[in-house]
């Protein structure tokens, strides 16, 4: 049985690819990686999402994968990661990774064996057809770049389903063989010390394709992995990536018998929703809509920003056009008409005050806190380079060559020009400052940890006078912690609506600055946030 250890985590999502060379050939490595455990560990992470490290052709970030048993040789090798993970485990850091099994890369080995005829035993991995369906594009996820959900491959003579590119053909999740090749797959990592997996695109997992379609009720593929890993006795948390429309979330969590966790993209649009129209209501809406038991506040993961664009599409298009004339009023800046491939900094036009009242939100609110790489120094993107790629570029650790990424000539895009460039954002600059966006989110992760109402607590939002004010609380037991957010650039004095015995015992833990106690009232700056907490600590 799992101890839900992840409900008073900090996980931190990373690419090794780009985020530190330790052999000097100029991409990211596991080497490199363990250099900078004890960065992590310092900053207040204990659990490590990594992206694909798999043998892949990576037209796709690595999510185009060629062996799901595999260390791509450009990042290390089986024993390296072994290591990886021992010496993580040795700072309280547990390896949580992507378990890509929507899709393989068409350079697999299984489906090239597929391709070669239709007895071949792997052909049923794949979803055929002889003809192309009439309604051939029901799913497009790229819109713009893609124009079907088929493609024809002519050594097999027949038409395959891709739900992304058409490199990246999908796996027929209906066949018992490929659900058992899941498992394995699960099974050898978690063998090799891994205590959590990141399912990619759980929706199209479960989606009828073509012929193909999981008999039943779909979600029993998500109960048969939840059995399976909970058989394993390692505490195993299953985290899906399930950009749906919010009603459907509790689908995925079923009984506590599915996933343990969701990323929460429902909460991540309202949030860039709220900073648009500098109110509270947004979060407040999206928070009433997830959480109508508190109890399961925890099986949500909250993050600013991803990988990934910044997909709007939970908001209508009214929304969306706020969202979009605010934070990318430049066509260059968006992607596949609702999305946004720039960081939170370049967003918010580098305002620190703004910046870290993002991150006291995500830092504060009910679920798991995730961080991209990066987000802790405030770094921007790259919008010269294709689609996604603009938030992909390489770690900035010091001012020096390669902003410290590698001491080669680095084969991964590094920003060397203009206010993000590693010459003015970076690691080593923001450690040695007190106020440094670094430093102040590595006080919100110890503080988050130390308080596990945060963490663990039933969520309730407070009433309010002012719009651009959110106040919520988190209970559990005795230990009571209240956060305080003004999204608009106007100091305001709110009343704190709570029972006065709770109240008189409230320290605070954090804020934006130092305030005089005012009578009665609550003050707090533009683009401020303040932390309270009843003692004693749990």
């Amino acid at each position: 049985m799992v101890n839900y250890w992840y409900k008073n985590a900090v996980i931190y999502s990373l690419d090794i690819k780009s985020f530190a060379d330790g052999n000097g050939d100029g991409i990211g490595d596991l080497a490199g990686l363990m250099q900078k455990l004890d960065y992590l560990a310092c900053l207040g992470i204990n659990c490590i999402w990594l992206q694909p490290l798999h043998p892949s052709p990576w037209k796709d970030g690595g999510y185009d994968v060629a062996d799901h048993y595999a260390i791509d040789e450009r990042l290390g090798s089986l024993p390296e990661f072994i290591k990886m993970t021992e010496l993580a485990r040795e700072r309280g850091i547990r390896i949580m990774m992507d378990l890509v099994a929507n899709h393989t890369s068409d350079q697999h080995p299984w489906f090239k064996d597929a391709r070669k005829h239709k007895n071949s035993a792997y052909r049923d991995y794949y979803v055929w057809e002889t003809e192309r369906p009439r309604y051939h594009r029901p799913n497009i996820i790229f819109t713009g770049k893609q124009d079907s959900n088929w493609a024809y491959d002519k050594m097999a003579k027949a038409w395959y389903y891709h739900t992304f590119y058409p490199f990246q053909p999908d796996l027929n999740i209906s066949h018992p063989k490929v659900q058992d090749e899941i498992k394995n797959i699960l099974r050898f990592w978690i063998k090799l010390g891994v205590s959590g997996f990141r399912i990619d695109a759980v929706p199209h997992m479960l989606r009828k394709k073509g012929k193909e379609q999981l008999p039943g009720d779909a979600h029993d593929l998500l109960r048969k992995l939840r059995t399976f890993v909970d058989e394993q006795g390692e505490d195993i948390v299953l985290m899906g990536e399930a950009d749906t429309q919010h009603e459907s979330y509790s689908d995925f969590f079923g009984e506590r018998d599915q996933l343990h966790m969701l990323l929460n993209f429902h909460l991540n649009n309202h949030l860039f929703l709220a900073l648009a129209q500098k109110k509270a209501r947004p979060l407040t809406e999206s928070l009433n809509e997830l959480l109508p038991n508190s109890a399961d506040c925890n099986q949500f993961a909250n993050f600013v920003r991803n990988h990934d664009e910044l997909n709007i599409g939970q908001l209508n298009s009214t929304q969306q056009k706020t969202v979009l004339n605010a934070f990318a009023p430049d066509n260059n800046m968006r992607i596949y008409e609702t999305g946004i491939r720039r960081r939170l900094p370049t967003m918010l036009n580098n305002n620190p005050r703004c910046i870290k009242l993002t991150y006291s939100l995500l830092f504060s609110l009910p679920g798991t806190p995730v961080l991209r790489y990066g987000e802790e120094i405030g770094m921007g993107d790259a919008l010269a380079l294709s689609e996604r790629n603009s938030v992909r570029t390489a770690m900035q650790w010091t001012d020096g060559k390669n902003g410290g990424f590698s001491n080669n000539s680095s084969s991964w895009p590094t920003i060397s020009k203009g206010p993000y460039s590693f010459k003015h954002i970076n690691v080593a600059a923001q450690a040695q400052d007190r106020n440094s966006l670094l430093n102040t989110l590595s006080r919100m992760i110890s503080l988050r940890k130390a308080y596990s109402a945060f963490g663990w607590g039933q969520y309730e939002i407070i009433d309010c006078e002012h719009p651009g004010v959110l106040i919520h609380v988190c209970r559990r037991d005795s230990n009571v912690a209240v956060a305080i957010h003004n999204f608009t650039g106007d100091t305001v004095d709110v009343s704190l609506s709570l029972p006065e015995e709770e109240r008189a015992l409230f320290t605070e833990i954090l804020a934006d600055q130092a305030y005089e106690q005012l009578n009665g009232k609550v003050r707090i700056n533009g683009y401020g946030y303040r932390w309270f907490c009843r003692w004693p600590l749990a």
